[in-house]
Protein backbone atom coordinates (compact mmCIF):
# COMPACT_ATOMS: atom_id res chain seq x y z
CA UNK A 1 0.00 0.00 0.00
CA UNK A 2 0.82 3.34 -0.44
CA UNK A 3 0.42 6.48 1.41
CA UNK A 4 -2.64 7.67 -0.61
CA UNK A 5 -4.15 4.23 0.76
CA UNK A 6 -3.48 4.69 3.61
CA UNK A 7 -4.76 8.10 3.96
CA UNK A 8 -8.32 6.79 2.46
CA UNK A 9 -8.38 4.54 5.33
CA UNK A 10 -7.74 7.04 7.34
CA UNK A 11 -10.48 9.53 6.51
CA UNK A 12 -12.84 6.33 6.01
CA UNK A 13 -12.56 5.46 9.41
CA UNK A 14 -13.39 9.23 10.46
CA UNK A 15 -16.28 9.75 8.32
CA UNK A 16 -17.43 6.06 10.43
CA UNK A 17 -17.34 7.41 14.04
CA UNK A 18 -20.33 6.36 15.80
CA UNK A 19 -20.66 9.96 16.38
CA UNK A 20 -24.35 10.75 18.60
CA UNK A 21 -26.24 13.18 16.56
CA UNK A 22 -27.35 15.05 20.10
CA UNK A 23 -26.71 16.99 21.88
CA UNK A 24 -26.07 18.20 19.17
CA UNK A 25 -23.17 21.54 20.79
CA UNK A 26 -21.34 18.76 22.15
CA UNK A 27 -20.71 16.43 18.79
CA UNK A 28 -21.00 18.75 15.60
CA UNK A 29 -18.08 20.46 16.97
CA UNK A 30 -16.32 17.63 17.08
CA UNK A 31 -17.38 16.40 13.22
CA UNK A 32 -16.73 20.16 12.46
CA UNK A 33 -12.98 19.39 13.78
CA UNK A 34 -12.20 16.34 12.14
CA UNK A 35 -13.74 17.30 8.90
CA UNK A 36 -10.80 20.13 8.84
CA UNK A 37 -8.56 18.61 7.03
CA UNK A 38 -4.88 18.40 8.23
CA UNK A 39 -2.02 16.05 7.57
CA UNK A 40 -3.53 13.24 9.26
CA UNK A 41 0.49 12.61 9.96
CA UNK A 42 0.11 10.48 13.42
CA UNK A 43 -2.22 8.48 12.28
CA UNK A 44 -0.56 7.68 9.27
CA UNK A 45 2.80 7.30 11.22
CA UNK A 46 1.04 4.52 12.82
CA UNK A 47 0.00 3.16 9.37
CA UNK A 48 3.41 3.39 7.89
CA UNK A 49 5.12 1.99 11.02
CA UNK A 50 2.16 -0.83 11.09
CA UNK A 51 2.99 -1.62 7.50
CA UNK A 52 7.00 -2.29 8.01
CA UNK A 53 6.12 -5.97 9.28
CA UNK A 54 2.64 -6.47 8.03
CA UNK A 55 -0.22 -6.21 5.22
CA UNK A 56 -3.19 -6.05 7.20
CA UNK A 57 -3.52 -2.24 7.86
CA UNK A 58 -6.79 -2.19 8.91
CA UNK A 59 -5.64 -4.65 11.96
CA UNK A 60 -3.92 -1.20 13.41
CA UNK A 61 -6.59 1.43 12.42
CA UNK A 62 -8.46 1.68 15.91
CA UNK A 63 -5.11 2.94 17.55
CA UNK A 64 -3.86 5.27 14.27
CA UNK A 65 -7.42 6.45 14.71
CA UNK A 66 -7.08 7.28 18.66
CA UNK A 67 -4.05 8.78 17.73
CA UNK A 68 -5.90 11.09 15.62
CA UNK A 69 -8.95 12.30 17.86
CA UNK A 70 -6.13 12.91 20.76
CA UNK A 71 -4.77 15.53 18.74
CA UNK A 72 -7.52 17.06 17.60
CA UNK A 73 -8.91 17.75 20.86
CA UNK A 74 -5.64 19.29 21.89
CA UNK A 75 -6.06 21.67 19.12
CA UNK A 76 -9.37 22.58 20.32
CA UNK A 77 -7.84 23.71 23.86
CA UNK A 78 -4.99 24.84 22.16
CA UNK A 79 -6.60 27.10 19.95
CA UNK A 80 -8.48 28.28 22.97
CA UNK A 81 -5.65 28.84 25.52
CA UNK A 82 -3.53 30.40 22.61
CA UNK A 83 -7.14 32.57 21.21
CA UNK A 84 -6.28 31.48 18.04
CA UNK A 85 -8.70 32.41 15.48
CA UNK A 86 -7.83 29.54 12.55
CA UNK A 87 -7.29 26.42 12.20
CA UNK A 88 -6.79 25.29 8.48
CA UNK A 89 -7.57 27.94 6.85
CA UNK A 90 -11.20 27.60 9.19
CA UNK A 91 -12.65 29.44 12.53
CA UNK A 92 -11.57 27.58 15.16
CA UNK A 93 -14.13 25.93 17.42
CA UNK A 94 -13.86 28.41 20.14
CA UNK A 95 -14.15 30.83 17.59
CA UNK A 96 -16.90 29.41 15.67
CA UNK A 97 -18.65 28.14 18.69
CA UNK A 98 -17.57 29.54 22.14
CA UNK A 99 -15.18 28.74 24.81
CA UNK A 100 -17.30 26.02 26.74
CA UNK A 101 -18.13 24.42 24.00
CA UNK A 102 -14.16 24.20 22.92
CA UNK A 103 -13.69 22.94 26.13
CA UNK A 104 -16.51 20.01 26.23
CA UNK A 105 -16.33 18.78 22.96
CA UNK A 106 -12.82 18.91 23.29
CA UNK A 107 -13.46 16.36 26.49
CA UNK A 108 -15.34 14.42 24.61
CA UNK A 109 -13.05 14.02 22.34
CA UNK A 110 -10.74 12.82 24.32
CA UNK A 111 -12.90 10.25 25.63
CA UNK A 112 -13.52 9.52 22.17
CA UNK A 113 -9.58 8.70 21.64
CA UNK A 114 -9.59 6.07 24.65
CA UNK A 115 -12.35 4.20 23.40
CA UNK A 116 -11.02 3.53 20.02
CA UNK A 117 -7.53 2.96 21.79
CA UNK A 118 -9.27 0.38 23.87
CA UNK A 119 -11.07 -1.52 21.09
CA UNK A 120 -7.60 -2.42 19.39
CA UNK A 121 -7.22 -5.99 20.12
CA UNK A 122 -3.94 -6.98 18.72
CA UNK A 123 -0.82 -8.46 19.61
CA UNK A 124 1.21 -5.95 22.53
CA UNK A 125 -2.28 -4.44 23.48
CA UNK A 126 -1.46 -3.91 26.77
CA UNK A 127 1.75 -2.42 25.76
CA UNK A 128 0.31 0.23 22.99
CA UNK A 129 -2.28 1.23 26.01
CA UNK A 130 0.55 2.09 28.16
CA UNK A 131 2.15 3.88 25.55
CA UNK A 132 -1.13 6.04 24.50
CA UNK A 133 -1.36 6.81 28.45
CA UNK A 134 2.04 7.92 28.91
CA UNK A 135 2.20 9.81 25.95
CA UNK A 136 -1.22 12.31 26.54
CA UNK A 137 0.27 12.81 30.06
CA UNK A 138 3.33 13.94 28.74
CA UNK A 139 2.11 16.17 25.83
CA UNK A 140 0.16 17.85 29.07
CA UNK A 141 3.33 18.03 30.56
CA UNK A 142 4.24 20.07 27.77
CA UNK A 143 1.77 22.07 27.37
CA UNK A 144 2.16 23.04 31.32
CA UNK A 145 5.94 24.07 30.65
CA UNK A 146 4.52 26.02 27.36
CA UNK A 147 2.12 28.13 29.38
CA UNK A 148 5.52 28.63 32.97
CA UNK A 149 7.32 29.80 29.55
CA UNK A 150 5.15 32.44 28.99
CA UNK A 151 5.65 34.53 32.44
CA UNK A 152 10.11 34.12 32.18
CA UNK A 153 12.30 35.83 30.32
CA UNK A 154 15.23 33.18 31.71
CA UNK A 155 14.22 29.73 29.38
CA UNK A 156 17.09 28.13 28.14
CA UNK A 157 17.27 26.18 24.38
CA UNK A 158 17.55 23.23 26.57
CA UNK A 159 14.28 23.58 28.59
CA UNK A 160 12.14 24.67 25.38
CA UNK A 161 14.03 21.54 23.29
CA UNK A 162 12.16 19.39 26.23
CA UNK A 163 9.15 21.38 26.45
CA UNK A 164 8.54 21.01 22.84
CA UNK A 165 9.49 17.20 22.98
CA UNK A 166 6.73 16.76 25.47
CA UNK A 167 4.17 18.72 23.99
CA UNK A 168 4.74 17.96 19.96
CA UNK A 169 7.17 15.22 20.14
CA UNK A 170 6.36 12.28 21.45
CA UNK A 171 2.63 12.04 19.54
CA UNK A 172 4.30 10.84 16.06
CA UNK A 173 6.66 8.51 18.28
CA UNK A 174 4.47 7.49 20.07
CA UNK A 175 2.13 7.08 16.82
CA UNK A 176 5.41 5.17 15.26
CA UNK A 177 6.13 3.15 18.29
CA UNK A 178 2.05 1.70 18.64
CA UNK A 179 2.12 0.97 14.76
CA UNK A 180 5.08 -1.13 15.28
CA UNK A 181 3.85 -3.12 18.51
CA UNK A 182 0.52 -3.53 16.92
CA UNK A 183 2.49 -5.74 14.48
CA UNK A 184 4.45 -7.27 16.92
CA UNK A 185 7.57 -6.16 15.69
CA UNK A 186 11.07 -6.77 17.70
CA UNK A 187 11.33 -4.16 20.84
CA UNK A 188 14.63 -2.51 19.17
CA UNK A 189 13.07 -1.59 15.71
CA UNK A 190 9.99 -0.22 18.14
CA UNK A 191 12.26 1.64 20.58
CA UNK A 192 14.42 2.93 17.22
CA UNK A 193 11.10 4.02 15.71
CA UNK A 194 10.04 6.10 18.64
CA UNK A 195 13.34 7.66 18.19
CA UNK A 196 12.89 8.76 14.86
CA UNK A 197 9.20 10.16 15.90
CA UNK A 198 10.85 12.29 18.61
CA UNK A 199 13.90 13.62 15.88
CA UNK A 200 10.85 14.09 13.78
CA UNK A 201 8.69 15.75 16.11
CA UNK A 202 11.38 18.47 16.92
CA UNK A 203 12.06 18.88 13.36
CA UNK A 204 8.72 19.26 12.73
CA UNK A 205 7.78 22.05 15.97
CA UNK A 206 11.24 24.13 14.69
CA UNK A 207 9.66 23.89 10.91
CA UNK A 208 6.62 25.19 12.62
CA UNK A 209 8.03 28.06 14.31
CA UNK A 210 9.87 28.75 11.09
CA UNK A 211 6.88 28.81 9.17
CA UNK A 212 4.87 30.94 11.79
CA UNK A 213 7.23 33.79 10.51
CA UNK A 214 8.02 32.86 6.96
CA UNK A 215 5.09 30.79 5.66
CA UNK A 216 2.65 31.38 3.22
CA UNK A 217 -0.81 31.78 5.48
CA UNK A 218 -2.71 30.45 2.53
CA UNK A 219 -0.89 27.17 2.93
CA UNK A 220 0.54 27.00 6.56
CA UNK A 221 -3.52 27.69 7.63
CA UNK A 222 -2.99 30.16 10.49
CA UNK A 223 -2.25 33.59 10.52
CA UNK A 224 1.67 34.90 9.85
CA UNK A 225 3.48 36.41 13.35
CA UNK A 226 0.92 34.69 15.65
CA UNK A 227 4.05 33.57 18.39
CA UNK A 228 5.27 36.65 17.59
CA UNK A 229 1.53 38.36 18.66
CA UNK A 230 1.66 35.95 21.55
CA UNK A 231 5.35 36.74 22.92
CA UNK A 232 5.27 32.85 22.63
CA UNK A 233 8.93 31.28 23.22
CA UNK A 234 10.19 29.49 20.14
CA UNK A 235 13.31 28.38 18.62
CA UNK A 236 13.65 31.66 16.45
CA UNK A 237 12.89 34.02 19.34
CA UNK A 238 15.58 31.86 21.70
CA UNK A 239 18.21 31.75 19.06
CA UNK A 240 17.75 35.55 18.60
CA UNK A 241 18.07 36.26 22.31
CA UNK A 242 21.26 33.99 22.31
CA UNK A 243 22.65 35.89 19.68
CA UNK A 244 21.62 39.52 20.28
CA UNK A 245 24.27 41.90 21.94
CA UNK A 246 22.91 43.60 25.31
CA UNK A 247 20.74 46.60 23.61
CA UNK A 248 18.82 44.55 20.54
CA UNK A 249 18.32 41.40 23.58
CA UNK A 250 16.29 44.28 25.70
CA UNK A 251 14.11 45.58 22.32
CA UNK A 252 13.57 42.19 21.54
CA UNK A 253 12.26 41.26 24.74
CA UNK A 254 9.95 44.63 24.89
CA UNK A 255 8.70 43.67 21.43
CA UNK A 256 7.37 40.43 22.60
CA UNK A 257 6.49 41.36 25.60
CA UNK A 258 4.15 43.98 23.80
CA UNK A 259 1.76 41.84 22.33
CA UNK A 260 0.86 44.00 19.13
CA UNK A 261 0.59 43.87 15.24
CA UNK A 262 2.74 46.23 15.18
CA UNK A 263 5.46 44.35 16.93
CA UNK A 264 6.00 41.26 14.11
CA UNK A 265 7.99 43.35 11.29
CA UNK A 266 10.96 44.47 13.83
CA UNK A 267 10.62 41.44 15.60
CA UNK A 268 11.34 39.71 12.09
CA UNK A 269 14.21 42.03 11.25
CA UNK A 270 15.67 41.26 14.01
CA UNK A 271 15.45 37.65 12.93
CA UNK A 272 17.11 38.65 9.69
CA UNK A 273 19.89 40.70 11.07
CA UNK A 274 20.95 37.75 13.09
CA UNK A 275 20.57 35.13 10.58
CA UNK A 276 17.97 33.23 12.62
CA UNK A 277 15.72 31.77 10.04
CA UNK A 278 19.10 30.09 8.16
CA UNK A 279 20.13 28.64 11.69
CA UNK A 280 16.82 27.16 12.03
CA UNK A 281 17.07 25.66 9.00
CA UNK A 282 20.29 23.99 9.55
CA UNK A 283 18.58 22.47 13.40
CA UNK A 284 16.25 20.97 11.23
CA UNK A 285 17.91 19.46 9.03
CA UNK A 286 20.28 18.35 11.67
CA UNK A 287 17.45 16.18 13.58
CA UNK A 288 16.29 15.25 10.06
CA UNK A 289 19.64 13.68 9.76
CA UNK A 290 19.61 11.80 12.93
CA UNK A 291 15.68 10.69 12.01
CA UNK A 292 16.65 9.15 9.26
CA UNK A 293 19.95 7.59 11.04
CA UNK A 294 17.69 5.56 13.29
CA UNK A 295 15.18 4.68 10.23
CA UNK A 296 18.27 3.10 8.55
CA UNK A 297 18.65 0.90 11.18
CA UNK A 298 15.43 -0.56 11.43
CA UNK A 299 15.35 -4.08 10.62
CA UNK A 300 13.05 -4.14 7.27
CA UNK A 301 13.67 -4.55 3.81
CA UNK A 302 14.08 -0.80 2.29
CA UNK A 303 11.26 -0.67 -0.15
CA UNK A 304 8.95 -1.16 2.88
CA UNK A 305 11.29 1.29 4.94
CA UNK A 306 11.39 3.85 1.84
CA UNK A 307 7.75 4.76 2.08
CA UNK A 308 8.00 5.34 5.55
CA UNK A 309 11.08 7.67 4.53
CA UNK A 310 9.55 9.52 1.88
CA UNK A 311 6.79 10.23 3.79
CA UNK A 312 8.67 11.77 6.47
CA UNK A 313 10.75 13.37 3.58
CA UNK A 314 7.69 15.36 2.48
CA UNK A 315 6.74 16.39 5.84
CA UNK A 316 9.73 18.29 6.55
CA UNK A 317 9.84 19.73 2.92
CA UNK A 318 6.24 21.15 3.28
CA UNK A 319 5.82 25.04 2.01
CA UNK A 320 9.49 25.58 1.90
Amino acid sequence: MQTSDFLALIEEGLRALPLPAVPEGLYSPIAYALDGGGKRMRPMLTLLAHNLYSDDAEAALPIALAFEVYHNHTLLHDDLMDRADVRHGRPSVWRKWDENTAILSGDAMLIESYRLALNFQGPRRDDILSLFARTTREICEGQQYDMNFEKRTDVEMSEYMEMIRLKTSVLPAGALKAGALAADAPATDADRLYRVGEKMGLAFQLQDDLLDCYGDPATFGKRIGGDILCGKKTYLSLLALQKADVATKARLLELLAAGQEEAIAPVLEIYGALNVEHETHDAIEALYAEASAELAAVACPDERKQVLADYLTAILRRNK
